[in-house]
C-alpha cells in the first residue's frame, strides 16, 4: 500500500481534469494528466498532488492507485462490489471499456491553488493529443529508465522534469521520510 497516496485529492484531480475535458475522456488520457501534473507539482512544490506511485506501463506512466480504483469503478476488480466504491459511482462513470465521464464536479477544498496550477498545466499539454501522441511523450527518461511494469522512480521522474541532482535527492530523502510517518 502507498502511505502516501491521498485518495480525496487524487478523485478530486479526476474529477476536475474531466470537467475541464468537456465532462468525459479516455482513461489513459487522465493517466497522462495525473502524471504531469504530479511531476510538475513535485518539481516546483516538493509534493506530488495524488501521491501516487507511477508504473512503467507499455504506453507509458500509470498512476498505481487510481488505476485500481478506475479498473475497479469499470467492474474489473476483485473491489467492484466493494462497498467503499459506490461513493465513486455517484461521481464518475465508464461509458465504454475506456471512455470516462464525470458526474458531479470536483469538491475544490481538495485542491490547492498550486494542485490546481500543475493540474491545468497538464490539461493544457495533453488535451488536444491523440493515444500514440500522449504515449510517446510520455516515454521519457524515467519511464526509458524503469523495467515495464515496476514502479518508477521519483529521482527520474524529477531528472526528467529537468531539476538538479542535490534537489532530486533532497525531496527524494523528504518523501521517504514522510512514508516513515505514516
Amino acid at each position: 500500500m502507498n502511505k502516501l497516496f491521498k485518495f480525496d485529492r487524487a478523485v478530486n484531480s479526476l474529477l476536475y481534469s474531466l470537467q475541464k475535458l468537456g465532462g468525459m475522456t479516455d482513461m489513459h488520457k487522465l493517466c497522462k494528466i495525473l502524471y504531469f501534473a504530479d511531476q510538475r507539482h513535485l518539481s516546483e512544490y516538493g509534493r506530488s498532488i495524488t501521491g501516487d506511485t507511477y508504473i512503467a506501463m507499455q504506453y507509458g506512466p500509470v498512476p498505481s492507485c487510481v488505476d485500481d480504483i478506475l479498473k475497479a469503478l469499470r467492474g474489473d476488480s476483485f473491489f467492484s462490489s466493494s462497498n467503499e466504491i459506490e461513493p465513486l459511482r455517484e461521481c464518475m462513470k465508464f461509458e465504454n471499456r475506456f471512455i470516462i465521464r464525470g458526474l458531479k464536479d470536483p469538491d475544490m477544498d481538495e485542491l490547492s491553488g498550486s494542485d490546481v496550477e500543475c493540474l491545468d498545466y497538464a490539461i493544457d499539454l495533453c488535451k488536444d493529443k491523440r493515444f500514440a501522441e500522449l504515449t510517446e511523450l510520455s516515454h521519457g527518461l524515467a519511464w526509458s529508465n524503469t523495467q515495464r511494469d515496476r514502479a518508477m522512480s521519483v529521482k527520474d521522474i524529477l531528472r526528467e522534469a529537468g531539476d538538479e541532482e542535490a534537489y532530486v535527492e533532497y525531496i527524494a530523502d523528504s518523501l521517504k521520510l514522510q512514508a516513515a510517518f505514516l
